[in-house]
């Protein structure tokens, strides 16, 4: 019923005013604007490739007219050979299962149903699954399953051939005066975009009534917050948008599903912190010391305190700064290599199911920029064989030089930014130390890096829409040949920019920071906390908040001029925003930030992986919202993977082996406490058993200094984080012995763990193969099959031939 309703139930704003002829894309201009010269010959042009149009003025804007755009069933021939476009095959699939698809197949059975899984009734078949592709030929067109040739090519493959034709069809006489893009970009239309099919609401409930269109569908089926916790409905959001946005949302669902283990093992970690804190041997030391003064952390303001007096920052580092940090390290450090191996194998089988397997990327055209800036100099592409504008070699090296040290400033700029905020917690210790309030007195630990992390956070957004500006002017400055090329330096800038931007605030925490007796995990636990709980917050807010509002005020407009009568899809989407002008860098740029924020520094916080659960849960159906109700469709472009991101995830997950390996081996104290259980403590000699071994480390940990050195009024000791001889000594606050035991195991730990882990990893991705056997078997099965399919097609097709003129014919190859 629901496939009925999906095929019969069009709305009439999607034709042309016959009804008959379905509009497969829409452009937008301006009856005020001066190129009408080229926007005539453009669209001459278009009729001569085959292609129908028709224009209709807006309702609510009297200067915007709509050209409607229909392509015929022969155009679409046409262009779908030239685009070696797959098309169903006439011959069903013969695939011979083995015995361990049965026995899973089976098990699946007898299992409860997974309520993560969409009910089969919900969605149609929308694929034809059951049928091997080939590239469309219309010399071979009887072997193809025409059965209806207005469905035969589905709506998005309709919008990708128009969109060819639009990118290659002249405006003007000349060699490069060509495309849709330029035309776009010098003002002769406003806009280009293939239509909505239809509303994403109905009066009728779809569980009685069935869906509207594929939009609807979407909507109902994967938009809504109430499908927070089904799987995405991947092969209709691959019809509906395209392969290059099916594999986005494909790699986040699957980014998604791994984090719940690591998020199972973090908040394991996390609750063993809490249940051994109160029996934590380092706390009880801090909590029962009445008598150890602390030396001030300041000159003017800070005074001596008791050390007993930080109990309770000694209890809360105990739950980040555990047993299970080093564990929780190397898991997360192998997690990230388990999750990129496995999505090789999920995007291989999506490649697969999607008919991605031999498809190439077209020749792109060359961006309108590049052409205009050398059009004096040419050379032949040795692709296509034609002559086009060519980028002198030490043009090209000038260039890209000023543009590394373009990025070597900003990233300097951070470092200046990151001082100033140490500097800012230098002076507010003094201030907040003798803060007139008590409980900011008292705490002013945490209000100097609280109001650190704060003024951080707020510099990192402001730098953030620098960068963004800076990126894309020294991209532009590249002049980048493709729009690929283009797309790819511009998103290793901005990852670039930010990731320095985000994580190098951290190194203050990790190497600059004033510790506490208990560690310095604390000071970084904060600081990743609070910016990742604000960064995503307001990412959230900010993609989501500006489309509702810009298309409400848009709406209101409408209401306010009394022009409140029913519009044609074209205009609707017309008054959609257009999505994002840099595609699906943005997005893959906020997942890819928050991948780092999740595997770098994870032996800090563990529960990083939890809270990126949380928010891609939201972020999963926010951009569903976002994709089918507050923005127009974008083209249904084709992509077999994810591009440039596969590779930073690769550099990332190398990154943060080494970072974890300095974090536990610098910030976190399990090396000093080892090195005293093992060493000094009195397990001396007997091994490490539990925490006894560490009684008497506080007062280790800690070395005394002698107030009178200070002056007049003076007098006494204090103590202070660090392993010094005493004042009394023969060599006063020299190093001990036990330092460079501490600083030996330190870089011994940071060689082990880093070998250790890197053999892991790489163990595992060998183990791992790209593409799963059976799939590898079914690929070059297909292939041997459609070879024979096609040979007996042509055979059967030349004997009717023969057969109707009555001439004999054998049972062989003519």
């Amino acid at each position: 019923k629901t496939l009925k309703l999906l095929t019969n139930g069009s709305t009439p704003s999607l034709f042309f005013k016959d009804g008959k002829k379905r509009i497969d894309y829409i452009l937008v201009y301006k009856k005020s604007s001066l190129q009408v010269e080229k926007r005539s010959t453009f669209e001459r042009n278009l009729r001569e490739e085959g292609l129908m149009l028709e224009r209709e003025q807006s309702i609510t804007n009297s200067d915007i007219m709509f050209v409607k755009i229909h392509c015929p069933w022969d155009t679409l021939c046409k262009y779908a050979e030239r685009m070696n476009i797959r098309m169903p095959f006439r011959y069903s699939k013969v695939f011979c299962p083995s015995f361990s698809h049965h026995i899973s197949i089976n098990l699946r059975n007898w299992l409860p149903k997974n309520p993560m899984q969409l009910d089969k009734e919900a969605l149609p078949d929308l694929e034809e699954t059951d049928c091997y592709t080939a590239p469309f030929s219309r010399a071979r067109m009887h072997h193809f399953t025409i059965t209806n040739k207005d469905t035969f090519f589905n709506n998005s493959t309709r919008s990708r051939i128009v969109h060819h034709v639009l990118q290659r069809t002249k405006y003007e006489d000349g060699k490069t005066k060509m495309g849709i893009n330029k035309l776009l970009n010098n003002g002769t239309y406003e806009a280009s975009f293939p239509p909505h099919e239809g509303s994403y609401q109905s009066r009728h409930p779809i569980k009685t009534h069935g869906a509207k269109n594929h939009r609807h569908l979407l909507y109902k089926r994967w938009a809504c917050w109430g499908m927070w916790y089904k799987y995405q409905p991947l092969d209709l959001i691959r019809r509906y948008f395209g392969e290059k946005i099916g594999l986005y949302f494909a790699w986040l669902g699957w980014y998604t599903g791994m984090l719940i283990p690591a998020a199972f093992v973090g908040l394991f970690v996390f609750l063993y912190g809490v249940f051994t804190m109160h029996s934590s041997q380092v706390s009880k030391e801090i909590c029962q010391a009445t008598e150890i003064l602390m030396c001030p952390m300041c000159e003017r303001s800070c005074m001596l305190q008791k050390l007993n007096e930080s109990c309770i920052y000694a209890k809360v580092t105990h739950l980040f700064d555990n047993g299970g940090t080093v564990f929780f390290a190397i898991f997360m450090a192998i997690w990230a290599t388990v999750f990129l191996e496995f999505w090789k194998r999920r995007r291989a089988v999506l490649t697969y199911d999607w008919d991605l397997i031999d498809w190439e990327e077209e020749e792109e055209n060359v961006r309108p920029q590049f052409e205009r800036k050398y059009a004096q100099v040419e050379r032949v592409n040795p692709i296509t064989g034609k002559p086009e504008p060519y980028q002198p070699f030490m043009d090209k090296l000038l260039r890209l030089m000023i543009s590394i040290l373009g990025i070597f400033l900003m990233i300097s700029l951070v470092l200046t930014t990151v001082f100033a905020v140490v500097v800012y917690r230098l002076v507010a210790m003094e201030h907040f130390a003798s803060f007139k309030w008590y409980f900011v007195k008292k705490y002013w630990q945490f209000a100097t890096s609280g109001t650190g992390v704060c003024i951080n956070f707020v510099i990192i957004m402001f730098l953030n829409v620098v960068y963004e500006k800076v990126a894309y002017f020294l991209t532009n400055l590249e002049q980048p040949r493709t729009e690929l090329e283009w797309e790819n330096s511009y998103a290793l800038k901005m990852f670039l920019f930010q990731f320095v931007n985000l994580n190098i605030a951290h190194t203050h925490a990790v190497i600059l920071a004033k510790c506490h007796p208990s560690g310095c995990l604390i000071d970084l636990c904060l600081q990743m906390s609070v910016i990742m709980v604000l960064k995503q917050t307001w990412n959230n807010f900010m993609e989501l908040g500006y489309p509702l509002f810009h298309n409400w005020w848009t709406q209101h407009k409408i209401k306010r001029n009394e022009q409140v009568m029913k519009l044609p899809q074209w205009e609707k989407d017309w008054n959609l925003q257009p999505m994002n002008l840099h595609g699906l860098i943005d997005e893959y740029l906020e997942m890819v930030l928050q991948f780092g924020f999740v595997t770098i520094f994870v032996a800090a916080f563990p529960l990083a992986p939890l809270l990126a659960l949380m928010n891609n849960i939201i972020e999963i159906r926010l951009d569903a919202y976002k994709f089918v109700t507050q923005w127009r469709r974008p083209l249904p472009a084709r992509a077999t993977n994810i591009g440039i991101w596969y590779g930073i995830l690769e550099g990332i997950g190398v990154l943060a082996v080494i970072t974890n390996a300095f974090v536990i081996a610098i910030t976190s104290d399990y090396i000093p406490r080892f090195v005293y259980a093992f060493r000094y403590g009195p397990c001396k000699g007997q091994g490490y058993s539990q925490e006894r071994c560490l009684k008497g480390y506080v007062n280790s940990s800690l070395s005394v200094f002698d107030l009178s050195e200070l002056g007049p009024g003076h007098s006494g000791y204090c103590r202070y984080r660090d392993y010094r001889a005493p004042p009394w000594s023969s060599n006063p606050y020299e190093l001990t012995l036990q330092f460079w035991h501490v600083l030996a195991a330190r870089l011994a730990f940071i060689i082990v763990f880093e070998h250790l882990v890197f053999g892991i990893k790489s163990f595992i991705a060998y183990l791992i193969p790209d593409m799963p056997k059976d799939l590898s078997d079914r690929v070059r099965r297909e292939k041997y099959l459609v070879q024979e399919m096609m040979y007996d097609a042509e055979l059967e097709h030349l004997q009717k031939q023969r057969k109707c003129h009555g001439k004999q014919y054998h049972q062989e190859w003519p």
